[in-house]
């Protein structure tokens, strides 16, 4: 097989990315509500009462579909970033506005996507690094929405990490499963120390799984890297909302995209990185 060249390579990565970043869109606004069906069925399950919802719900059916008016969004309403541009986002329906965040997530995850080609190439490093950030971005955004971290995500992404560093993809195997527990065991005891000491809860267990989930992808030698990039960017955004959005100290804010934006950091840069920090000192 000859190999790819790179511009094209680049630019198939954009417009899968383009297309993956549609399918995120989904999973970010279903993925939450199935969590919630799940557990009034379980609920119902213990109180011996008939669930009261029992239409079928999924990634993949029912059709998409206006949240104001119904219009089913057919095939050519749903290409990424065109459609909303043509219908100068509009429902095609109703005329209601649509969220600029559907476009948003399809540019963005085609950007890292072709990032992520021209990075590491046609390799497995590429696909990997493709998956990951796929990922990265639908917790992300599930997260800033509902504050929760669903295992349906981070686990299977921790196991992935593992799994691609049997061929010392990102990092050896060693370092994958070190820094799979590391990354747990981190977060929990911040978490049990703060708890211990306030009597409240600073943090939830999703954010101790997708740390662990990180550090099976990077290996425990750029975990220090995350944490505190995480810090760092959660310190910073925290502040701009406190100041330019006036909310309030006392409202709780999700730590999972700090984590996030983080992990993809050290994915692309983490190395460089800690080579330069280690130079200086």
């Amino acid at each position: 097989m000859p190999p790819i060249e790179p511009t094209t390579l680049v630019v198939g990565s954009v417009v899968f990315g383009l297309l993956i970043g549609s399918f995120l869109n989904v999973v970010i606004h279903r993925l939450p509500i199935m969590m919630e069906r799940d557990w009034q069925v379980q609920c119902a399950e213990l109180a011996g009462s008939p669930p009261a919802n029992t239409e079928p719900f999924s990634l993949v059916a029912p059709r998409s579909r206006c949240p104001h008016c119904g219009h089913l969004i057919g095939a050519l309403e749903n290409i990424p970033i065109l459609s909303y541009l043509l219908q100068k986002g509009r429902c095609k329906g109703c005329g209601k506005g649509i969220s600029p965040r559907y476009p948003l997530v399809e540019a963005l995850t085609g950007l890292v996507f072709g990032y992520a080609a021209w990075r590491f190439g046609f390799s497995l490093a590429g696909v990997g690094a493709m998956l990951f950030l796929a990922i990265m971005i639908a917790l992300t955004f599930i997260d800033a929405d509902t504050q929760l971290l669903p295992d349906d995500l981070t686990l299977p992404l921790l196991w992935a990490g593992l799994l691609i560093n049997l061929f010392h993809t990102f990092t050896t195997l060693s370092n994958a499963v070190i820094g799979a527990a590391v990354g747990y065991l981190a977060l929990w005891s911040i978490y049990w120390l703060f708890k211990l000491a306030t009597g409240k809860e600073g943090m939830g267990y999703g954010d101790f799984k997708l740390l662990a989930a990180i550090g099976a992808w990077l290996g425990w030698p750029l975990l220090p890297l995350v944490i505190l990039l995480s810090s760092l960017v959660g310190a910073i955004i925290g502040i701009a909302l406190i100041v330019l959005a006036k909310r309030g100290r006392n409202v709780p804010m999700p730590f999972g995209p700090y984590l996030a934006i983080a992990g993809v950091i050290a994915l692309f840069w983490g190395a460089e990185i800690n080579r330069t920090y280690l130079g200086l000192m």
